[in-house]
């Protein structure tokens, strides 16, 4: 791969995703497209870019190369502190919430469906625990189709459970044999999936939301991209309702409608104008 190639599949992946390929991660790339092109036979990196790029004829064969480019770790309960907040948060917001009203929660960036249904567990323990019945929607998405497919199949190894309490698997999954567990429905339909890709977040529908989850997407995003997005989340959020994103993801992002949580462990920020103070996350 010549400079000028590189710098031509650079641009056009952030395009599209939003994520930066620096120079570092520069051999990632490039052995992403030669197992991809060796598979159906192409040979020049040009050639490849202007088959992905074709449409409608390329459509099919980005979706192929998105799942190469996006792989991202993933399992149940990955990340305890920042899901540690939102039982904190879910304890004090429940109450909150009106008989007929749902508690809605977007998953931004779900892979397959770990993260969401992470969620989802997390608020049906919560609203058992007050005694009142389970009333949440949890929308995930994400910009793979495949990743999609196997989110709404909810069938996991266990080795992707290895964060759970034994006591939860047995709760909230059924064994369906090989070292396989599936969602129970009672936990899948609060869950819903759609392809959606974060860099047209300004198409996205959804608005007055109780939390936003948004883990590991923005880490390869540049800043101007990173804060941009961050606004929209920030934007859609009900009064009261929580962005939580990874440690690190952003040092320099603030937003007025928006105060920062004080928690050590992880990075969140609460919606301003809130009936609940931020007495609440603690």
């Amino acid at each position: 791969m010549t400079e000028t190639q590189f710098q031509a599949w650079q641009t056009f992946v952030e395009q599209r995703t939003g994520m930066y390929i620096s120079y570092e991660r520069r051999s990632l790339l490039q052995s992403s497209l030669a197992i991809r092109m060796r598979e159906i036979s192409c040979l020049d990196y040009d050639q490849y870019l202007q088959k992905v790029k074709q449409v409608p004829q390329g459509v099919m064969e980005w979706t192929t190369l998105v799942d190469r480019l996006m792989v991202r770790e993933t399992r149940f309960f990955r990340n305890t502190e920042s899901l540690d907040l939102v039982r904190r948060y879910l304890k004090h917001r429940i109450p909150t919430k009106s008989d007929n009203s749902l508690l809605n929660i977007w998953s931004v960036g779900c892979c397959s469906g770990e993260e969401p249904y992470s969620l989802a567990i997390a608020c049906d323990e919560a609203f058992k625990a007050q005694h009142i019945k389970p009333r949440y929607a949890i929308s995930g998405t994400d910009i793979s189709v495949t990743s999609i497919q196997m989110a709404r199949q909810g069938r996991y190894k266990k080795r992707q459970m290895s964060n759970m309490k034994p006591a939860w698997i047995e709760q909230h999954f059924n064994w369906v044999g090989d070292d396989e567990f599936e969602v129970k429905p009672e936990i899948k339909k609060h869950v819903g999936f759609s392809l959606s890709n974060i860099v047209d977040i300004e198409k996205h529908p959804m608005r007055n939301l109780d939390i936003i989850y948004c883990q590991n997407v923005l880490v390869y995003f540049r800043d101007e991209l990173k804060h941009q997005v961050l606004d929209s989340l920030a934007k859609r959020l009900a009064p009261g309702g929580i962005l939580v994103i990874a440690q690190g993801e952003t040092m320099t992002w603030r937003n007025h409608l928006l105060q920062k949580v004080d928690d050590n462990l992880t990075l969140a920020f609460v919606r301003k104008e809130e009936p609940v103070g931020s007495q609440t996350m603690h």
